[in-house]
């Protein structure tokens, strides 16, 4: 997987900053349906990632946008990663090997939320929080 990650990581890169455990991948534009982001560290969408489309990081995710789409962080087996979106209506979360899928009914979110592992399970909280 690692290998996979550099050489999307290569077709993709628009900017890069150094983030709390090494580089993070800045992208400033909207995930469509049927592209993904792979990255080895941590990744930053500045738009929506739409239904259909998958970002996928060894660290933490921030959407700066709606999630609709698949988000996996932690992809190394980080239970320490967390996915952060303005909107979280993701229809899969997963970090590091813990999956949780969004429910048949979501509420929709007014605030910016945060999902990450507590006692083996995908919670969502406020960001803030």
């Amino acid at each position: 997987i690692q290998q996979q990650c550099q050489q999307e990581t290569d077709n993709i890169l628009e900017s890069g900053t150094t983030g709390r455990e090494g580089q993070a991948l800045i992208v400033n534009r909207t995930v469509r349906n049927g592209q993904q982001l792979i990255y080895a560290g941590s990744l930053v969408v500045i738009g929506d990632v739409n239904p259909g489309a998958k970002v996928i990081a060894g660290g933490d995710i921030i959407i700066l946008g709606t999630c609709r789409g698949v988000a996996h962080a932690g992809v190394f087996g980080d239970k320490g990663a967390t996915i952060t979106a303005s909107r979280l209506l993701a229809s899969q979360l997963r970090i590091a090997d813990v999956i949780a899928r969004a429910p048949d009914n979501p509420d929709r979110p007014e605030r910016t939320e945060t999902a990450r592992i507590s006692d083996d399970m995908l919670v969502i909280e406020p960001a803030n929080k």
